[in-house]
């Protein structure tokens, strides 16, 4: 078929479809923004709690109306993922007037608020224990409902079904195999609030404060990274504080459906999973490469292997959370670092970057291809992974994510070197933020150019969006050209 018989097939967003569905997540929005008002008013600041107020009445006032409108259940692809993009684009938009009542400028308020729903955790801000309450929840909060993905909760929320409802779901990062789609929903969002209840009692046993272990909980399941202490895990803490946060950040790290299947099935379930077994093993072999660097760096063993721990572990899952500062490492444990930065936690999980299994796959895939060369000419050696055989779509699917990530990185990381940035630093601050991560090489501060910081904020996007889903919403036919009929 020619480019023009192609065309003829492709349909353009319609705006009935996305006004509905960006109504509906409007209306779940501020529902979301109630939690971060009650905090503000509890502690008593009112001109914080204004704007959330203000910001909860825009969205009621605008979401209600375009909720009601007459549009079809079926959505096309396109429209899903514009629908998710501009709630992970808008949302940050509204979320930052109220971020910026702490003395933010509108443009580190709005990069705060990306760093925040895209469950990345990069800050411009040198200390945060000067803010208000309810900004440091604020920000937690987010990184808690980015974490799930706000279109996963409008379905469960709202209990929306049928095609379009899958389409979001999807849109904003899940892989639905299931006959249902508000069932899903609803499973993921059940552990997802039981992980986070049960990481709360975890950390606050640890020692942490009421407040302090309500915020470093939302942040740790979400794999996002926001502390409420200037040194992140670094300050004075009770000594098992910072073991029981970045446990809570592999627990958010492995696929969020395993545990529902564990629950179902038994507990072989969650042992036996291949993607569960390497985030593991990666997270095992980064912490005692980190720990013999350190330790043959001249830092005492028990302190080697605490940071080791500590850092591979935040950095493996895309937390973010740190006990010591990154900035000035070495270039090996910088290196490792980006690596697993890069790499991330479990497909369905709140981590970041290309997911460890789109890694195994790559990696079947050459060790087939190695295979094929030993093999006779009339051999059919087909590449499988966990016993079952890796279908086209599977591949493909992998391949194309892991090539957009490296895209992004690399046109990113062009940028900042552009501006005069250490080429090592660079590439550590835009594989951190284009892996949802959080770590910072000292780039990253007030005194960023705003372009560079708009560039980390595609990046985080990007990053949690999957690069595609941004793609479709630039894409010009995406919205010029024929329309289907509602």
């Amino acid at each position: 078929m020619g480019l023009e018989g192609e065309n003829t097939l492709l349909y353009a967003v319609r705006g009935q479809v996305l006004g509905r569905y960006l109504g509906q997540l409007a209306l779940v929005l501020a529902l979301l923004t109630l939690p971060p008002l009650g905090v503000s008013l509890y502690f008593g600041e009112y001109p914080i709690s204004l704007r959330y107020l203000a910001v909860i009445g825009l969205l009621v006032t605008a979401g209600w109306p375009l909720s009601r409108l007459q549009a079809p259940d079926r959505i096309q692809g396109n429209e899903a993922m514009v629908i998710v993009t501009l709630a992970f684009v808008l949302g940050p938009l509204l979320m930052s007037w109220p971020l910026a009542a702490s003395g933010l400028t509108a443009m580190d308020a709005f990069f705060e608020a990306v760093s925040g729903v895209t469950t990345t955790g990069l800050t411009t801000l040198s200390t945060v224990q000067d803010k208000a309450h309810s900004f440091l929840f604020g920000r937690a909060w987010m990184q808690w409902y980015g974490g799930l993905g706000i279109a996963v909760l409008a379905v469960a929320i709202m209990a929306q079904h049928g095609l379009a409802a899958r389409k979001l779901v999807e849109s904003s990062g899940g892989e639905l195999q299931v006959s249902s789609t508000r069932t899903y929903a609803r499973r993921v969002l059940a552990v997802y609030v039981l992980l986070t209840l049960a990481g709360g009692l975890l950390i606050w046993a640890a020692g942490l404060a009421p407040f302090d272990a309500l915020t470093h909980t939302l942040s740790a399941v979400s794999t996002g990274g926001f502390s409420s202490f200037d040194r992140s895990l670094g300050g004075e803490l009770p000594a098992i504080a910072p073991f029981a946060v970045v446990l809570v950040s592999f627990l958010g790290a492995i696929s969020l459906p395993l545990y529902f299947y564990a629950w179902r099935r038994g507990i072989s379930e969650l042992l036996g999973d291949l993607e569960l077994r390497a985030l593991a093993g990666a997270c095992l072999a980064g912490a005692l490469l980190l720990a013999l660097w350190f330790w043959q760096g001249g830092m005492p063993l028990a302190g080697a292997l605490r940071q080791g721990v500590l850092l591979a572990v935040s950095a493996q899952t895309t937390a973010g959370f740190s006990a010591m500062s990154t900035v000035n490492l070495d270039t090996f444990p910088m290196g490792l670092l980006i690596l697993s930065m890069a790499i991330g936690g479990s497909l369905g999980s709140t981590a970041g970057g290309v997911k460890l299994l789109r890694m195994l796959i790559l990696l079947r895939l050459i060790r087939t291809l190695l295979r094929r060369t030993a093999a006779t000419e009339h051999a059919v050696v087909e590449a499988s992974l966990g016993g079952r055989r890796l279908k086209e779509a599977d591949i493909s699917h992998a391949l194309l994510v892991i090539a957009l990530f490296g895209m992004v990185v690399m046109f990113s990381w062009l940028a900042f070197l552009a501006h005069g940035y250490p080429p090592l630093d660079a590439l550590f601050e835009v594989v951190s933020a284009a892996g949802t991560v959080g770590l910072s090489s000292g780039i990253t501060g007030s005194d960023l150019p705003a372009f560079l910081k708009l560039v980390l904020c595609l990046d985080m996007l990007a990053g949690r969006l999957e690069v595609v889903a941004l793609l479709v919403t630039l894409y010009p036919m995406t919205w010029i050209g024929r329309r289907q009929e509602a």
